[in-house]
């Protein structure tokens, strides 16, 4: 079992969970899935983890209805599980600033664009599809980044170009893309996995916390 531990921060449906946790099972896998977190309890990625065994929690407003206390609490349960890297994948709720001081430079998310295009706040999901097509662009893709406290902003670290066809609707461009990220995270984070064995951070500074 590696000891590259992940954890994945998802909202909905949490098929980007299900991409790395099946990259997790193959036989060269360098990093494991250790801990689902998510603000919705209806979510299918918390359905998905508890189908699949894997240590997942519901941490919200609703779980601690003051923001400095689910911090610390996300901070407690983060440490607890001995997490190298947080995935936030669909993730809708930014990271509160002592997770964020506490993880720093180990925090990445997916993003549905070629960032710096068609970031920041307010730009997911079907807005950013939404965005490509009304501008005429002819690629669009998936980036992932390094989490900072402002939205899409932190150094990107891997992207995957998608083309954008003449007949493209919102719901097929989106379903290419979210194919690319599906092939594009796992692969992000296997080569940190690899190349960080626990020292490392995805932003390239050494470690600090044990």
């Amino acid at each position: 079992m590696t000891n590259f531990r992940v954890a994945v921060f998802a909202s909905h449906t949490g098929t980007n969970l299900r991409a790395l946790h099946h990259a997790s099972l193959e036989s060269d896998a360098a990093f494991c899935i250790s801990l689902v977190v998510s603000n919705n309890r209806e979510s299918g990625a918390l359905a998905y983890a508890q189908a699949c065994s894997i240590p997942f929690a519901h941490m919200s407003g609703v779980t601690h209805p003051d923001p400095v206390q689910l911090d610390a609490a996300m901070c407690s349960l983060l440490d607890g599980h001995e997490i190298n890297l947080i995935v936030t994948a669909g993730y809708m709720k930014k990271i509160g600033p002592r997770t964020l001081e506490s993880y720093a430079g180990q925090i990445i998310n997916v993003h549905p664009s070629l960032l710096p295009r068609y970031g920041g706040k307010g730009m997911f999901g079907r807005a950013v599809h939404e965005a490509v097509l009304a501008s005429g662009d002819h690629v669009s893709g998936v980036s992932v980044h390094v989490v900072t406290a402002e939205y899409d902003e932190g150094p990107v670290i891997g992207r995957r170009i998608v083309a954008v066809e003449l007949d493209d609707t919102v719901e097929m461009l989106s379903q290419r893309v979210l194919r690319a990220e599906h092939l594009l995270l796992p692969e992000v984070v296997q080569d940190l996995a690899v190349r960080a064995a626990g020292q490392w951070r995805a932003d390239g500074t050494k470690r600090s916390r044990t």
